[in-house]
């Protein structure tokens, strides 16, 4: 939902609603009745309705007659209002659970005053009222646990809802959808000629169903046609804080921030800009090849595209307040998502693709971004291994999950827990590509001389201790001894 409401736009809006022959689940009008606890209630059972009639938003309008739907004027004004001494926005915020949208628009109506309260239909949870929920049952507001079979409808619609197909910006016009989503990126990204009508631009928009026509006629954009395509992100109150932030830091702690910069654009459209602004971040190193020195990023950029991907792809969109961030050290890079992983991140190399996403990953899959098949962590760490860097690192912090690119350091410089994890992690890429890590892939890893077979040894020895691997055939010569990880 774009945050500005025009007058025009909201007469437009209750124009349309007052068509309608009566009120409706989510829908109600008022004369003058401005008692929070009856406001407070109201939120939770519109909001709760609407989601069970499949709306984005549900409607509370002041100073429109009930039976007629003439526009008789209110007194009532949210901006004035105090419960105590605290403000009536804030009071009704502070009761409700979850937090949801809503907001109060003042304006006038053929020199009577009209307020229209927007509420934001309810998603994963009914939402609550001082601690109990309500529901519209017509034009009536009764408590949610008296009508056992609303509940279960609802639950039921929140489980198949996914946040792709929840509306960002509802009834707005067809201009107004050219302006807000870079079409132009949408049949470049996807290499189809540009329709020469608005018409045919709007028509490729809603078979991907990024566009839904709405009830008025207008246009509906979807959650997943803003968060792709959208030329700003802060233009959809629901998707602004999903826009992706970028810190780079003096030295290995955030006590000095050098640059930090938040993404303007969708995620396929700004993908490419996004992956090349990390890249011009990112500490270099040299290297000797063929006797002439070259400068190289510090981490390989398949690897950063994989992970950043992974970051937009498998985040929570409905934790609220946050979004995908990646910070840059001296000694390393960690990229960071909203949601607990839906596999134990010891397990991301060799469970099958497991999405919370799925229209968001098949379309950055179509354009090139992503693969479905599961196969980004491979390469990740084929990245690393190849290049001799420390191993990743898959974490899960609070609510997020964090993997870790580490900068370049020699063997010696690592300690236990990174030979462990590279050795893990290399007995987990060998799995997977139907082969055994061995005493000498390791040392290829390592990069460690063949005469030194007992250092190799010795970190075998350790991932055994740890329960990282253990040993294919216990019978088997030692010079012959193969290993898996811990699962397999």
């Amino acid at each position: 939902m774009t945050t500005d409401r025009s007058p025009e736009y909201l007469i437009s809006l209750l124009q349309e609603l007052r068509k309608l022959p009566n009120e409706t689940e989510w829908l109600e009008f008022k004369h003058d009745n401005s008692e929070p606890l009856e406001i407070g209630e109201y939120i939770s059972a519109l909001a709760n309705s609407a989601a069970l009639c499949g709306k984005a938003h549900a409607y509370l309008i002041w100073g429109i007659e009930n039976e007629t739907h003439d526009v008789v004027g209110t007194n009532f004004s949210p901006a004035s209002a105090k419960v105590g001494n605290e403000a009536l926005e804030n009071w009704l915020l502070h009761l409700l659970s979850p937090k949801i949208h809503f907001r109060f628009y003042p304006f006038e109506v053929d020199g009577f005053s009209v307020v229209l309260l927007e509420i934001g239909r309810a998603f994963r949870h009914p939402v609550q009222f001082q601690k109990h929920e309500f529901i519209r049952i017509g034009s009536y507001k009764k408590k949610l646990k008296e009508f056992p079979e609303k509940e279960r409808d609802l639950w039921r619609i929140f489980d198949q809802t996914p946040f792709e197909a929840l509306i960002a910006a509802e009834n707005v016009t067809g201009d107004d959808v050219l302006r807000l989503l870079d079409y132009p990126a949408y049949f470049e990204l996807l290499r189809r000629p540009l329709p020469d009508n608005k018409a045919g631009i709007i028509d490729a928009l809603v078979a991907d169903d990024l566009v839904r026509r709405s009830d008025t006629g207008r246009w509906n954009i979807t959650n997943l046609g803003a968060i792709l395509l959208s030329k700003k992100l802060s233009d959809f109150r629901v998707l602004k804080r999903k826009a992706v932030r970028v810190i780079s830091y003096n030295g290995n702690s955030r006590i000095e921030t050098i640059r930090e910069q938040e993404g303007t654009k969708g995620y396929a459209n700004g993908f490419e800009g996004l992956i090349g602004f990390i890249n011009s971040l990112i500490p270099t190193n040299e290297i000797i090849e063929q006797a002439l020195r070259k400068t190289v990023p510090m981490y390989p950029e398949l690897a950063v595209r994989e992970l950043v991907a992974n970051a937009l792809l498998h985040q929570d969109f409905f934790i609220t307040g946050a979004g995908p961030m990646i910070e840059i050290f001296n000694d390393r890079m960690e990229i960071h998502n909203p949601g607990i992983p839906l596999v134990n991140t010891e397990r991301f190399l060799d469970s099958p693709p497991r999405s919370r996403n799925e229209a968001l990953a098949s379309f950055m899959r179509r354009i090139g971004v992503c693969e479905e098949r599961g196969s980004g962590i491979d390469k990740v760490v084929f990245q690393t291994e190849y290049y001799q860097l420390p191993a990743p690192a898959f974490e899960v912090s609070g609510d997020n999950t964090v993997a870790v690119l580490f900068a370049h350091r020699p063997l010696t410089k690592m300690d236990k827990n990174d030979r462990v994890r590279a050795c893990y992690l290399h007995a987990c890429l060998r799995y997977v590509n139907r082969d055994y890590m061995t005493n000498t892939t390791l040392r290829e890893r390592f990069g460690i001389e063949p005469g030194n077979k007992s250092m190799a040894s010795r970190y075998i020895r350790e991932a055994i201790e740890s329960g990282a691997i253990k040993l294919y055939d216990e019978d088997s010569a030692i010079k012959l001894r193969k290993y898996l990880p811990f699962w397999a």
